[in-house]
Parts: C-alpha cells; sequence; structure tokens
C-alpha cells in the first residue's frame, strides 16, 4: 500500500491529529513566550507558572471546536466570484461569530480552571477586550478558510478529482433527462485516466463532493450523493444511509443489528451501516 492510498484511508485520524499538533504546539510556543518575556525584566512573575499555559490553551481548544463549524460554512457556502459581495458579506458576519463564540468558550474555560485553583479569572474591560480578540480572531478565521482551501486544492492534486464521461441517450424521469454515467475521467498531476463507473465500490457524501472509492483509493467527484445517486441506480447502486451508497454486486454479506440498522460488509471488507429507512429500497433491488 503506498503513502497516498494509507492517507486515504486513514484521511481523517491525520486531519485530527495534524490540526491537534498544530493547536497544541502552537499554545505550547505562545505561552512560553509569555513567560520569556516576563522574566526579561527579572524579579518574581507577575503571574503563576500556570497561568500563561492555561491563557493559550484554552484559547486553542476553543479554536479547535470551532473549527469544524468553519469547514461547514465552506462546504455549504464556497468561494463564488460571481456573488464576491454576498460571499464577503457571510464570511465577514461568520468571522464575528466564530471570534464571540471563541471569547466565551475561552473565558468559560479559564474561569472553571481558576476556580479549581481557589482563584478568580478576570476577563478585563469587555468592550477592550473583545474588540481586542476579534482583531485576533478574524486574521485567524482568515488563515483557516485560505489554509482549508490550499489543503483541498493540493489533495485534489495528488489523489485526483473525478468527472463524469456521459454515454448513450439521455434517460426520461419525472419528465427531466437524466444521463447514463458510464466512465469517469480522473485527473491527475496532469494525467488523464478514463475508470468505469461499476469499478466503484461504495461512494461517501463529503460536503459539495461525493468520494467515490475505487481499488482502496478515493477519488472526489463534486456532487451531492442524492444526484449522483439518481444517475447511477440503472447502473446498480443503492444507497444505504445518508452518507453512504454502495454497488450492489460489491456487497459479501448484510448482518441484521440490534439497534434496528444492518451491517452491510463489502468484498473489500469494509463495513458500512445500512440504516433502517433505506432497508426496503435495498431489498427492492436486490430482488
Amino acid at each position: 500500500m503506498d503513502t497516498l492510498m494509507h492517507y486515504q484511508r486513514n484521511k481523517m485520524r491525520y486531519e485530527m491529529l495534524f490540526l491537534f499538533c498544530y493547536f497544541f504546539i502552537n499554545a505550547t510556543v505562545l505561552a512560553t513566550s509569555v513567560l520569556m518575556e516576563a522574566k526579561r525584566t527579572g524579579g518574581t512573575l507577575p503571574f503563576s507558572l500556570w497561568e500563561p499555559f492555561t491563557w493559550e490553551y484554552t484559547s486553542a481548544l476553543s479554536s479547535l471546536l470551532l473549527f469544524p463549524l468553519i469547514i461547514t460554512l465552506i462546504n455549504r457556502v464556497p468561494l463564488n466570484g460571481q456573488q464576491i459581495k454576498r460571499t464577503f458579506a457571510i464570511y465577514f458576519s461568520a468571522a464575528i461569530v466564530f471570534s464571540f463564540c471563541h471569547v466565551l468558550l475561552m473565558v468559560l474555560m479559564r474561569k472553571f480552571i481558576y476556580a479549581l485553583n481557589s482563584r478568580h479569572y478576570d476577563f478585563g474591560n469587555i468592550s477592550f477586550e473583545m474588540l481586542y480578540e476579534l482583531r485576533k480572531d478574524t486574521w485567524s478565521f482568515v488563515f483557516f478558510v485560505i489554509f482549508i482551501h490550499a489543503y483541498r486544492f493540493i489533495l485534489s492534486r495528488l489523489q485526483g478529482e473525478a468527472n463524469p464521461i456521459q454515454e448513450g441517450e439521455p434517460q426520461i424521469d419525472n419528465q427531466q433527462r437524466t444521463p447514463n454515467i458510464d466512465r469517469l475521467l480522473i485527473k491527475k498531476l496532469g494525467k488523464e485516466f478514463i475508470i468505469k463507473i461499476e469499478h466503484v465500490e461504495w461512494m461517501e457524501a463529503s460536503g459539495n463532493y461525493v468520494n467515490l472509492h475505487i481499488d482502496e483509493r478515493v477519488y472526489p467527484i463534486r456532487s451531492t450523493l442524492t444526484a449522483l445517486i439518481a444517475k447511477l441506480e440503472n447502473k446498480g447502486f443503492c444507497r444505504i444511509h445518508r452518507s453512504h451508497a454502495v454497488r450492489l454486486d460489491a456487497i459479501e454479506s448484510i448482518t441484521p443489528l440490534s439497534s434496528g440498522d444492518s451491517e452491510v460488509k463489502m468484498q473489500s471488507g469494509k463495513r458500512l451501516n445500512l440504516s433502517r429507512r433505506y432497508k426496503d429500497g435495498l431489498k427492492l433491488m436486490l430482488s
């Protein structure tokens, strides 16, 4: 298994590990910088040794907890050059909300930690401190947005992005034309590869994309899972969960669970949850 394939299979774990390490290291550097600056003047420290670490770690943890909300925003409101004013207004408003939530979480954590040490935490003048934090948080928000887009761009170039190649006559579905998708054009590192749609084992919804799992590799395609399944039902694909769909021929077994759901085991060994609401649809397609 090559490095990229290993990363794709453990993508969520690596992303969480990276974020944790980034915020932890950054907070540690900032806390130790506060200590070093205080010691430059000599004499005793004007605060306890644990306080700078409390300040910085609570700030980092608050940002880490809010990070998924930034990703959700980017997925729902992608950067749009044709509606730049509207997009800018939404992101600017989101930055203010991010700052307010960041300060609220941070202060609550600090008050709790200080209370454990029989101390009182004073945030200071609210108007001044909120303006001070807004200045920093807005820049952090901008950095996070740029970082997420850059990360996704680089990853898409490494793993490749799929585009449908439509063949055959369009099918009529509720008086709307739904074209067949027979093959996928994969663009990766300046090269193009063609993969048959029947090689896709299962699909996973991911924001504005659907991740196609093919031979242990993952290729994103810009679509919603609902729209993609509507085009692929006649190709033997069925939705089994709000976030997953599978190719019927790739199913090895289905095991009922005590919760009422079931577990679908794919021929590759991957196990996916079959929700109760999608059971009837799967049984119908298998019959």
